[in-house]
């Protein structure tokens, strides 16, 4: 039996690692197999090149040279670590996926949509999550929680309020084009009672029987 596969998509500081942290505990209660990973990154090949993409400059890749890096990073990712996971009947929990690079290279850089989708087509065939969670806030907002929080990767953090602007519409656009899929939380709220959202849709979508942790 396949796992269940979940990404966990928003704009910057919109919580979405948290969350997707929390849920990992509540599949951790219950007993049901899991691994949890993300994007760009999961597999030591993917971690090197995500270090080519969220460190340094802005301007550091054009956007076709960096959704290049994004699909390298992705499809190392899959078939060394998430595939064999779900064929193993273990639950795969993303932090981020393809979403983020129809979002941010596409709507956010100009990559053609068509160009994305053929690149992904041709890389992982029609491999998408069962459930995607998608975590909106205002960017001024999400972008002030990153800053407190600011370590090294902070080139997609450094560009301007029109991009990030940009990259909320493309997310709601996806969520309101694939509403089968997708579910959007309202990210600016307490962390347990967003929890408490994320376990109950969760559960009526992937028909599951979590309970929420309160820590």
């Amino acid at each position: 039996m396949s796992g269940f596969f979940i990404s966990f998509e928003g704009g910057e500081g919109s919580g979405k690692s948290t969350q997707s942290q929390l849920l990992c505990k509540a599949f951790a209660a219950a007993a049901l197999p899991y691994i949890a990973t993300r994007e760009p990154g999961g597999s030591p090949g993917a971690e090197r090149i995500r270090q080519l993409l969220v460190t340094g400059d802005a301007d550091s890749w054009d956007a076709d040279t960096e959704t290049l890096l994004f699909y390298a990073a992705r499809l190392d990712h899959m078939n060394r670590l998430v595939r064999p996971a779900l064929e193993q009947g273990k639950h795969v929990i993303f932090d981020r996926f393809a979403d983020s690079t129809r979002v941010y290279q596409g709507v956010g850089k100009g990559i053609s949509p068509n160009y994305i989708e053929m690149l992904h087509h041709l890389t992982l065939g029609n491999c998408m999550p069962q459930l995607t969670l998608l975590f909106d806030i205002d960017p001024s907002e999400g972008l002030a929680r990153a800053a407190s929080r600011r370590g090294d990767e902070t080139r997609f953090e450094s560009m301007d309020l029109d991009f990030h602007h940009r990259i909320r519409a493309g997310f709601l656009s996806i969520a309101k084009n694939e509403p089968g899929r997708c579910v959007v939380m309202n990210a600016v709220q307490d962390k347990i009672a967003l929890h408490k959202q994320v376990v109950d849709g969760v559960n009526k979508r992937l028909g599951l029987s979590l309970v929420p942790q309160d820590h």
